[in-house]
């Protein structure tokens, strides 16, 4: 069965010479390395966000930047940067990569530099650790994906809050390979009650008579791509509800499609073997798609 991820893009070879932004140094991509006892290596301890840029502008930037600096300032991480400078740090990189449009950027924050091999905080002496990786990046989803449902699920925030983009994505990488192993692409993760929740990489949506589905957000990711989809349903009159739903509604969609920053809207033609709509993009996500491209590129 032929292999596709939500994340896929089309091969450039100007990747292979990037600069990568590594605490304030812009280096090759071969240099372009951190301690192995830094907290992000070594337990998961950090954040991270992703940007896109079309025709030279990083889309949603301030809203990408808010997310950051909250999920910092809730894991009692200080960036030790203003957002001003560490947009300045996304422009130089951009700069020194001549890259104008379709590239994708990951800026990632740890607690830096441990002196121990333990997970204790105040073992970060030296921090924080910040890289931002650009690539050019442009999707080349080839059909739509399929998914399966996984027993793995986005749990309560007091274990680990699912709305922060924390580099410890451990749940999430278990949940693909189990949809992996189900022979699908992705993995489609319920929540605490049941109710249809996400993917273990994308926000998810159905589409039923017309309108809208997408889950209550209360176990999701807060993603910015899922927001800006369900604002242009209200302001062009596309019926949409933020509901618990199940599996039976889901399987009974006439359309089914994923969110994120990346892919934008990536279309899903089957979930846990069962065809969804014609197995094609459906008419309403073709829509929503041509409403958020006309918002990304005004």
């Amino acid at each position: 069965m032929d292999k596709v991820t939500t994340h896929q893009a089309q091969e450039d070879a100007r990747n292979e010479t990037v600069q990568i932004w590594v605490n304030g140094t812009l280096k090759p991509r071969a240099e372009a390395v951190v301690s192995v006892f830094d907290s992000g290596f070594m337990l998961g301890d950090g954040v991270w966000e992703g940007l896109r840029l079309y025709d030279g502008r990083w889309t949603f930037v301030d809203e990408h930047l808010d997310r950051l600096f909250e999920a910092a300032k809730a894991i009692d991480l200080d960036i030790g940067m203003t957002r001003d400078a560490l947009f300045q740090a996304v422009l130089e990189t951009q700069t020194a990569n001549g890259m104008t449009t379709d590239a994708h950027a990951r800026l990632m924050v740890t607690r830096g530099v441990k002196s121990r091999p333990f997970q204790h905080p105040a073992l970060s002496t030296q921090g924080p650790t910040i890289v931002i990786i650009m690539e050019h990046s442009k999707p080349s989803i080839p059909r739509p994906i399929r998914l399966a449902t996984v027993p793995h699920i986005r749990g309560l925030p007091m274990t680990q809050d699912p709305k922060l983009n924390s580099h410890s994505k451990l749940n999430c990488i278990l949940a693909c390979i189990a949809a992996e192993k189900a022979g699908a692409d992705e993995a489609l993760m319920l929540d605490v009650h049941g109710f249809v929740n996400t993917t273990n990489a994308c926000n998810f949506f159905i589409v039923r008579k017309g309108a809208v589905w997408t889950s209550t957000g209360d176990y999701c990711m807060n993603g910015i791509t899922r927001a800006k989809v369900i604002d242009l349903c209200r302001a062009n009159d596309i019926p949409v509800f933020e509901r618990n739903y199940s599996l039976v509604d889901t399987y009974g969609a006439d359309e089914a499609f994923l969110t994120g920053t990346f892919g934008a809207q990536t279309p899903v033609g089957e979930i846990d073997g069962r065809q969804i709509g014609d197995g094609q993009m459906g008419p309403v996500t073709k829509r929503i798609r041509a409403l958020y491209k006309e918002l990304v590129t005004q």
